[in-house]
């Protein structure tokens, strides 16, 4: 039983609350609060709501061109995000922002190929291309791309030195039985099927790591940039081994081992632009971003990149989180799926999203340790959604709440009451046509 009536909660809420009426000045009271910080977490509450994706870029121009920040790390695969950081910082050959999204093919590839972020990355190259130094780049923190990583490393050791590139070719051919399939690897590795392929990969990358200075120098030019791009991919083939194994343990494990790899790469990105001016937004799913220790998932021992971001820099650090009550979202039905427009049914009652519908604000800004009492009344645990690549409706309550302390979990909240779904560059029958309302008649 609650404490203290929603009614009560609901009107501190309405004093709290910014409002959001599309002027400039919207944000002002956000990027008051991230001050100095350098580091601002921006979450998204789907993977394919127009919303999450427009309002996160906006802040994040706002923070580049005004605040100086100087990097945005996102929830991508490494060499993919790479590909766009090249491009925004004039150093590839892609001469449009749609081919830079070009690597972005394996599934969901809607995440990141879709009209807001082609946008972004418009605008970033644009932003570049009139400074000369401290352009903002465009990086990824994921660990899923192990046979692009693994190209990546032997790309560049074929350039810099063919000998290492000899011995990389050897110790990553144990991944040769499987192709492309690193489940196939993951799952026979786990249960003793095949070898491990866990002393090769850890091999290289000492390897790399020891000769650093080495090979980010050779034959008198320096790879510096280079370097760091292919030791992360190396780094990546190491971690992306070992979670592939853990997918057969239980979730916990996996889950852990692949937010412990973004906290590292970010961490290694910071160090690499310069530990004392290095700004970076990161753009992520809320689950990743919101301090694990504050929900249930916490509790059942996961941990996240929000919650590592928050021990290491502490207030140098700001996270910021995104609700929506209602709307359409981009999502499969079940893994590897095609893209689906999908209505998003009306958050369940008790749930944060409910009680901010509640208020009847359509758009807000949140701050909810501002005020004593909001921060207080929203502490009591409520239950919190959370869409990712795959939406099911049916089995929601089950598939996609937790219970969370909103306050805890993050520093601010943007809630969207009604929204509606990204827009994938390659927008199929089945997403244009979208999912038919379940209150539609079904003889019809």
């Amino acid at each position: 039983m609650r404490t203290h009536s929603d009614f009560h909660i609901v009107n501190a809420i309405r004093r709290a609350a910014h409002r959001l009426t599309g002027e400039s000045a919207d944000f002002d009271p956000l990027l008051n609060l991230i001050g100095d910080s350098r580091l601002v977490l921006i979450g998204e509450a789907s993977h394919g709501t127009h919303e999450f994706y427009r309002l996160r870029a906006e802040i994040t121009k706002s923070l580049i061109a005004e605040r100086g920040f100087n990097a945005v790390a996102v929830e991508a695969d490494w060499p993919d995000a790479y590909r766009i950081n090249q491009f925004v910082r004039f150093q590839g050959k892609d001469h449009d922002a749609i081919d830079a999204l070009a690597g972005f093919q394996r599934f969901p590839a809607w995440m990141w190929r879709n009209a807001d972020v082609l946008d972004f990355v418009g605008w970033l190259r644009n932003y570049n291309e009139h400074r000369h130094s401290g352009r903002a780049g465009f990086y990824g923190l994921d660990l899923y791309s192990l046979h692009a990583s693994i190209r990546a490393v032997l790309d560049f050791l074929d350039k810099v030195d063919p000998e290492a590139a000899r011995r990389a070719r050897y110790r990553y051919a144990c991944f040769e039985d499987f192709g492309e399939d690193t489940q196939a690897y993951g799952y026979a590795a786990s249960f003793g099927l095949s070898k491990s392929c866990e002393d090769e990969v850890i091999s290289q990358w000492m390897e790399m790591r020891q000769r650093a200075a080495d090979l980010a120098r050779r034959d008198g030019h320096a790879f510096p940039d280079e370097f760091f791009f292919a030791e992360q991919n190396a780094r990546l083939v190491k971690n992306a081994e070992e979670y592939y194994r853990s997918m057969f343990r239980e979730r916990t494990s996996s889950w852990n081992l692949r937010d412990t790899h973004m906290a590292e790469t970010l961490d290694a990105l910071v160090q690499h632009l310069g530990a004392s001016h290095a700004k970076v937004v990161v753009w992520a799913h809320n689950s990743h971003l919101g301090d694990a220790r504050a929900t249930e998932m916490g509790q059942h021992g996961e941990l996240n990149l929000g919650q590592l971001v928050r021990q290491r820099y502490g207030k140098q650090s700001i996270s910021v989180g995104f609700t929506t009550y209602t709307g359409t979202v981009t999502a499969a039905t079940e893994w590897d799926g095609a893209a689906e427009r999908k209505h998003v049914r009306p958050a369940l009652p008790g749930s944060y999203e409910a009680l901010f519908h509640t208020t009847g604000m359509s758009k807000f800004l949140l701050l909810p340790n501002e005020h004593d009492e909001t921060r207080l009344l929203l502490r009591e645990p409520r239950l919190e959604r959370a869409i990712g690549v795959i939406y099911q409706p049916r089995s929601e309550r089950q598939s996609h709440y937790f219970h969370a302390q909103l306050p805890d979990q993050f520093d601010a909240i943007l809630h969207f009451d009604e929204t509606r779904a990204v827009e994938p560059l390659e927008r199929t029958t089945a997403w244009e046509a979208g999912e038919v309302p379940e209150t539609y008649p079904s003889a019809l």
